[in-house]
């Protein structure tokens, strides 16, 4: 047996041992679209923040396995406090969420008396508990809109997505500084050189990039939004500014499109990878089934303070 025969031998045994522990476990998958192809392939539900958030809502399974990164099992978990929320890899954690820190965002808040405080789903519990509304990057703008215009509002952590937000609401929130290390790395030189190559590509551009990216992006959008655009769009050819794992879905569900990844502004990669993301693995996923860890812990006070937040973002989202 050839090495590319055993390595498809031995990833179709563990797609078979995570199924069958999976009915064993009575549990129930969920991937983000940022997973790896063969982790997406195998989940129950797929999708971005704001979907995996409201299918949670509705799992009737007592034990639920995100694959994503930290910030989502807790989410899961607040929204599912008597589930068993499993992780494949409690190390999947998220640059963004860990701009904001929430001792150093409560000083934030204290020093800005009187606004509402939006903070986006790529949060820590704590900094959720501090939170009026969580949004996702599917409905901050639809959520800002629900509010007065002259309301005061403190958007955190993405500085990106913030500002966007400002600019297509006409607000003037106070936004926190930080930012997701995958967005804030894609090359402005690399997509125009890419735009020359493929003159008639449509620029496909996640909220949290750069404004100079924005700018020359075509369609700005969630992850499940610029797949529904490229579903729907009758182009053919596509550029994507977004981490990506999201390719896997559009090159499935389009076959005969063609989808080319923004690279990052260092690297000889033709693509910008979450290394948090890509922490999970096959492997691990069927070890957190088996062992039934790791499990997500969230003390019972920040689950009463983070709930609210999340539960009026889930119904301003219906």
């Amino acid at each position: 047996m050839n090495v590319d025969n055993y390595a498809d031998v031995k990833t179709e045994n563990l797609k078979e041992e995570i199924l069958r522990l999976k009915k064993e476990r009575n549990a129930v998958i969920l991937g983000h679209y940022y997973q790896k192809g063969e982790i997406q392939d195998l989940a129950d539900f797929i999708g971005d923040s704001l979907a995996l958030a409201q299918i949670a809502t509705k799992l009737t399974q007592p034990v639920v396995v995100m694959c994503g990164v930290h910030f989502m099992g807790e989410t899961v978990k607040i929204l599912c406090p008597e589930k068993t929320v499993l992780v494949p890899d409690l190390n999947a954690g998220c640059s963004l969420a860990d701009s904001c820190r929430p001792e150093e965002f409560k000083e934030f808040i204290d020093a800005h008396p009187g606004h509402t405080v939006i903070s986006y789903v790529n949060t820590s519990a704590a900094v959720k508990a501090l939170t009026d509304i969580v949004v996702t990057s599917s409905n901050a703008k639809a959520v800002v809109d629900t509010l007065p215009h002259d309301e005061k509002i403190i958007f955190g952590p993405d500085r990106n997505l913030g500002n966007y937000i400002n600019s297509v609401t006409g607000r003037d929130m106070l936004v926190w500084d930080g930012a997701c290390h995958v967005h804030e790395q894609f090359s402005i030189e690399k997509l125009v050189e890419l735009k020359k190559q493929h003159p008639a590509a449509k620029v496909l551009a996640h909220p949290e990039c750069k404004k100079a990216l924005l700018i020359l992006a075509d369609v700005v959008g969630s992850t499940a939004a610029l797949l529904k655009y490229a579903k729907e769009s009758g182009d053919k050819e596509f550029i994507v500014a977004t981490e990506s794992g999201i390719l896997h879905q559009m090159r499935k569900e389009c076959p005969d499109k063609t989808f080319i990844p923004l690279p990052p502004d260092d690297s000889s990669c033709a693509c910008n990878d979450c290394n948090f993301m890509k922490l999970n693995t096959l492997e691990k996923l069927r070890d957190c089934l088996r062992d039934m860890s790791p499990a997500i812990e969230v003390d019972e006070t920040i689950i009463d303070r983070a709930r609210q937040p999340i539960v009026r973002m889930l119904e301003l989202s219906k």
